[in-house]
């Protein structure tokens, strides 16, 4: 449980943690090359400590200190797989790629992860039948089997981050050519496609929204590459910034250029914002905020991750905003955890929702549904006079590396406890 006080004078600078988004696919796309794998700017979260432990169940050889992973994989069997910590995250299905790739078969936990809706896994499926694989499904198990195609192949992502991903590593070590129609273009799709490019495969991008990769057998040994930084959290910590903060936040490798819709919207509303040198974005206190309207959408629109953090701008705007999430239906439920704090969003239906401000926040226990609204909670609490209590924090933690000691940086009274 977090505990987390009043703090609306914060100040200082925050130094951006490494994308979780980035480094799942890359850990298991390691598992494509049968040699070592160095990874740096590796974030020290859950996620990827429950994928180091599904790699040491095959037989690999891992080492995590600081923020560098080596990865050996290049003795490994499949006779001992324990799925049983990935079954709890949906990148889980990043590795069935890499274990078709090694062992002819898998069997991967269907993707569990933050309950934000549905979110189907038909392109993952239909991806891998179009490669020439046999699959099975149970009711907690998803199973491939067979020799992929070596002929060229088109297969359709329909924008989905994870498809997309998993697509282009299925395509890495096939022979033939993958053209990946309608693929996402998040900024971790293309960390992936540059270690792909450092291994040795071939990939073409068009800006339709198309990648063609270019398949080889020919894979590189020991490799190395750096992660990127979070644009995410930068968003969070902006969010903290405009609402908590004393006169302003510096905040340091925040991929600015991934952030325009956000910094649109958050332009839109009253907040002011200077570009720094080498990437560092500076974020002004907002005392008067006004209504702005949101619609998530796919890369470079406003990010469903951030969607959550906004909102919490939204409980301080002057009169009505709105909310339109295109994206996963279920993933505005959580906004009645606002109500136990004095706030009355209202939930028009799975898509939409409006919150009416400014309002005044008081301290309650509140629960932690999923990453992001976890962290809205979070700057909810700073907000809050008294003590605001949250339960639930392993979603959290899954995301946010060193969050309690960053917020403790920059004056917040934070604390985690057991009970």
């Amino acid at each position: 449980m977090f505990h987390v006080h009043q703090s609306t004078n914060l100040s200082g600078s925050v130094t951006i943690g490494w994308s979780k988004n980035a480094a799942l696919p890359l850990i298991a796309a390691a598992l494509l090359i049968p040699w070592k794998v160095k990874l740096t700017n590796v974030p020290d979260i859950l996620d990827v400590h429950d994928f180091l432990h599904f790699y040491e169940s095959l037989g690999a050889k891992t080492s995590f200190h600081w923020d560098v992973l080596e990865i050996d994989s290049t003795n490994i069997s499949d006779k001992n797989i324990d799925t049983s910590k990935i079954a709890r995250t949906r990148a889980g299905i990043y590795f069935m790629a890499g274990l078709l790739s090694r062992f002819g078969k898998a069997h991967i936990p269907f993707p569990s992860g933050d309950k934000i809706g549905k979110r189907p896994i038909d392109e993952h499926i239909n991806g891998y039948k179009d490669m020439g694989y046999e699959s099975q499904e149970s009711s907690d198990m998803l199973m491939f089997s067979g020799l992929w195609s070596n002929s060229d192949v088109t297969v359709t992502a329909y924008f989905a981050v994870t498809a997309t991903a998993n697509l282009i590593m299925w395509a890495a070590t096939r022979n033939g050519s993958t053209t990946i129609e309608l693929a996402a273009f998040e900024p971790h799709i293309f960390n992936l496609i540059d270690f792909l490019r450092n291994a040795g495969v071939s990939i073409d991008i068009r800006y339709d929204h198309t990648i063609i990769i270019h398949g080889t057998k020919n894979i590189a040994s020991e490799m190395q590459h750096e992660i990127i930084s979070d644009y995410l959290q930068s968003g969070t910590f902006a969010i903290i910034a405009a609402l908590a903060s004393k006169d302003y936040i510096d905040i340091h490798r925040a991929r600015i250029a991934d952030l325009w819709a956000f910094l649109y919207k958050l332009h839109e509303a009253g907040v002011k914002t200077e570009n720094l040198w080498n990437d560092t974005l500076r974020v002004f206190r907002a005392d008067s905020l006004k209504a702005v309207n949101i619609q998530t959408n796919i890369f470079p629109g406003f990010p469903t991750d951030l969607m959550p953090l906004f909102s919490v701008l939204m409980t301080q705007c002057e009169w009505t905003s709105r909310i339109h999430e295109i994206l996963y239906e279920g993933r505005l439920n959580w906004l009645v955890e606002y109500e136990r704090l004095g706030c009355s969003p209202r939930i028009i239906n799975l898509h939409e929702a409006k919150i009416t401000g400014p309002n005044k926040l008081v301290w309650w226990r509140v629960n932690s549904w999923d990453l992001r609204s976890g962290a809205a909670m979070v700057i909810a609490g700073l907000l809050s006079e008294g003590v605001t209590e949250i339960e639930n924090i392993y979603w959290i933690h899954r995301g946010y590396d060193n969050l309690i000691w960053k917020l403790q940086e920059l004056g917040a009274k934070i604390e985690e406890t057991n009970n």
